[in-house]
Order: C-alpha cells, then sequence, then structure tokens
C-alpha cells in the first residue's frame, strides 16, 4: 500500500523546481509513494501584475543568488533558465486546484514548472495561463476563469494555512507523517525519510 508525501511547494520557488526535476522524480519512480502536493506561495506580496527580479533584489544580491542557483542546478544536473520577471502565482495556484478536479494536475504542474523556468512564461499573465492549461489539454478559457474563481482561490489560501500549520517556513517542505524534509535535498536524505517512514522500495 502506497504511503503518502506530503509536499508544499511552488511554481516560481527555484529549490523546488530542481528537487521535483531530480531526488523527487527519482524517490517516486523507486518507493511506493503517493504524493499529495499543496501549492505554497512563496511570496504572496507579490504584485498581481508581477514585477522584475531587479526591482527586488538588489544587482549584486541578485548576481549571486543566480550563480549559486547555477551551482545547485548542475549539482543536481537540472537545466533551467534564469527568468527576468516574478510573477503572481495566486492565478497559477487556483488553476492547479482546478486542473485537480479535471483529474489533470500533475500534467498542469509540469506544464507551469516549465513555462516559467525552461520558456520564460509569466504565470500571472491570463493569456500565457490559457496556454498552459492547453499545452495538457484543459480548456484555456476555463482555465482563466478558475484563476479567478474565489471557490479555487479559497483553496490556495487553505493550502498556504494548512501549511503553516504544519510549520512550514520555506519551501519545498516534504512530510510524511510528522516526519520531514526541507529544501532542495540530496536523493538520499529523501531515501532517508521513507525508510524512517517504513515505506517500501517497488519490486
Amino acid at each position: 500500500m502506497a504511503v503518502t508525501l506530503e509536499l508544499f511547494s511552488d511554481f516560481v520557488c527555484p529549490f523546488c523546481y530542481i528537487a521535483e526535476r531530480s531526488s523527487l522524480t527519482r524517490l517516486k519512480r523507486e518507493f511506493d509513494l503517493t504524493v499529495d502536493w499543496r501549492g505554497f506561495e512563496l511570496r504572496p506580496d507579490t504584485p498581481d501584475e508581477g514585477i522584475e527580479m531587479a526591482t527586488v533584489f538588489p544587482p549584486a544580491r541578485l548576481a549571486m543568488m543566480r550563480e549559486r542557483l547555477r551551482e545547485v542546478a548542475k549539482r543536481f544536473d537540472v537545466k533551467m533558465g534564469e527568468p527576468s520577471w516574478l510573477p503572481n502565482t495566486r492565478k497559477a495556484l487556483a488553476i492547479a486546484e482546478w486542473a485537480r478536479d479535471q483529474g489533470r494536475l500533475w500534467e498542469l504542474r509540469d506544464a507551469a514548472l516549465d513555462s516559467h523556468w525552461l520558456h520564460g512564461g509569466d504565470l500571472g499573465d491570463d493569456g500565457n495561463l490559457a496556454k498552459v492549461a492547453s499545452l495538457v489539454g484543459l480548456d484555456g478559457a476555463q482555465a482563466v476563469k478558475a484563476g479567478h474563481d474565489r471557490v479555487y482561490l479559497d483553496r490556495v489560501r487553505a493550502n498556504r494555512e494548512l501549511g503553516e500549520r504544519r510549520g512550514v517556513q520555506g519551501v519545498p517542505t516534504s512530510f510524511i507523517g510528522q516526519l520531514s524534509v526541507v529544501g532542495c535535498a540530496p536523493y538520499e536524505d529523501f531515501v532517508e525519510l521513507v525508510k524512517q517512514a517504513g515505506v517500501a522500495k517497488h519490486s
């Protein structure tokens, strides 16, 4: 019987992207796990229209951050771009909740992550969000509508509140019961987590 790993992450978190494209991908492939994803806004105070990264971070700090990300991505063998635009992800996270109801959560999530980290797409822009949804066989207009729908926006807020109750202070954070791994951890750290939780390897 699969054990549930509860994952809190956001689309614009670089370490979430690296972890999901490396350690977590391998973990899901090798162990009997079900992943329960919860969108956790990394920067809920980002303006609705988004903002230039250079406005948020001083040039020297931004350069240091990008150099560190290059090093981490290389260590985990993950290819990624360097987006200059920081979107507000609330609508994208709401659309992900709608996609969950359509049975296409993971496809939508993958497309959203790739849009931001590989193609420089603006995850706060309705046109781009419609395109992302269409790429995975969902109706773009309905996706955009969901991004403004109070039902799905309330789920986004509830996911963040759940994370805060669970003690999430940064993303990605992965839980199995009360055991957790925080950040873009090496695969071995995740293996230790699942072994402590008694998760079996796939036969």
